[in-house]
């Protein structure tokens, strides 16, 4: 039986599950009280559910020094297969120095939880700056994926994993759909071609506008906003799909769009993070994925288009996974709709955009962002939970 529905094949060729049996849970179970703890925070775990669900196919654990050297350096792994982000279990020195290559390692949760396992079967130091330079295009402090990187320990744990269950998520359950259900949902409805969208942003008028576009071309939209970890100052994750909810019971049709939650963690590495969530919605069953202004950026640490610019460097045959580009859009007051400049004869002056700055400081201030920049429900729903 095919892992893949017949639709997109995941990247490598095969849908990944390291998601115990239940025999194997019980096995594992037996043997925690007696195996060495490594309690992991947020991004560690959901990196862990990544793996497991087969998110991250090929990868089956946390990566060996030969892919983390080779991904870091040239976007590839070992195999030869683009890779874009290293996906690392880092300790401090304390937590690895008795932890011993070719056994078994206990995998907590923040909360203490045994949620899984590693099968250790490498420990090595590495490098954070030469990892910041070439990931991030930085070893600023300030951003928030370097800040993360030096502030986690120098040795990284390598190896298979396995989850020991794949428990609802506690927010929203009804919008947990793992990669072999949405490659099943896809072929349920018929959908020879899929756009994953990105985001971790509340809605706005120019998202519905470059989506409402790919969905002129495609059978289908996934909508799948990033719920894991994310900066502080980012709107919360249960607002945000309150915003598409609203979103998508009046202004899209209801069965060409299904939304998701994906459950990894924002890394902010710009272009290369542009590479890795296309990989991700191609494991998803995606066959086509948007790219818009500034993907996955943060301040002014990457130019407007480079997340774009980036898939030049590979081979569209690798990728498998067709992106598509669009411009900055904006409410255009001579044409009195949504354009870009590739469609639009605005000046600036007759352009409404507002920054996610500027439109939190209105919110705040309990005012409501004009219905041209976000549409009046979706801004009442961000006004009231900023006020909250």
């Amino acid at each position: 039986m095919s892992t893949h529905l017949d639709g997109i094949p995941p990247h490598g060729g095969q849908l990944i599950n390291r998601i115990a049996t239940v025999a194997e849970k019980e096995e594992f179970l037996e043997q925690g009280d007696s195996l060495p703890r490594v309690q992991l925070d947020e991004r560690a775990t959901s990196d862990l559910v990544m793996i497991a669900i087969g998110g991250f196919s090929p990868l089956k654990g946390f990566m060996e020094q030969p892919d983390y050297e080779k991904v870091v350096e040239d976007m590839r792994l070992t195999s030869g297969l683009p890779w874009s982000v290293p996906v690392t279990l880092s300790v401090s020195e304390a937590v690895a120095e008795p932890l011993k290559e070719g056994n078994w390692v206990r995998l907590d949760d923040a909360q203490g939880r045994f949620i899984g396992v590693l099968e250790l079967t490498q420990k090595y130091h590495y490098n954070k700056a030469h990892e910041a330079v070439n990931v991030y295009r930085t070893d600023d402090h300030n951003h928030p994926g370097v800040k993360v990187l030096y502030d986690q320990g120098p040795v990284n744990l390598a190896g298979p994993i396995w989850l020991l269950e794949r428990d609802p998520h506690p927010l929203f359950p009804a919008y947990q759909v793992d990669p072999v259900q949405s490659r099943q949902l896809f072929a349920e409805k018929g959908w020879k071609t899929i756009v994953g969208f990105q985001t971790r942003n509340p809605i706005h008028r120019a998202h519905e506008y470059i989506q409402k576009c790919a969905l002129e071309v495609v059978d289908g939209l996934f909508l799948h906003p990033l719920v894991g970890a994310t900066k502080e100052d980012d709107i919360p994750a249960d607002v945000r799909m309150r915003c598409y909810e609203i979103m998508l019971e009046r202004y899209f049709p209801s069965d060409r769009v299904i939304l998701a939650i994906n459950p990894s963690a924002m890394r902010y590495a710009g272009p290369r993070e542009a590479i890795f969530h296309a990989l991700i919605r191609k494991n998803y069953g995606c066959t086509h994925f948007i790219v818009g202004r500034d993907h996955a950026g943060v301040g002014d640490y990457y130019g407007t288009y480079d997340a774009q610019k980036i898939f030049a460097e590979f081979d569209p045959q690798e990728l498998e996974i067709v992106p598509m580009m669009f411009e900055h859009a904006f409410y255009c007051k001579l044409t009195e709709q949504m354009a870009t400049t590739k469609t639009s004869p605005a000046q600036k002056e007759d352009r409404i955009h507002l920054s996610g700055t500027k439109v939190r400081e209105m919110l705040r201030r309990g005012e409501l962002p004009p219905p041209q920049f976000s549409r009046p429900e979706v801004a009442a729903e961000l006004a009231r939970a900023m006020q909250s």
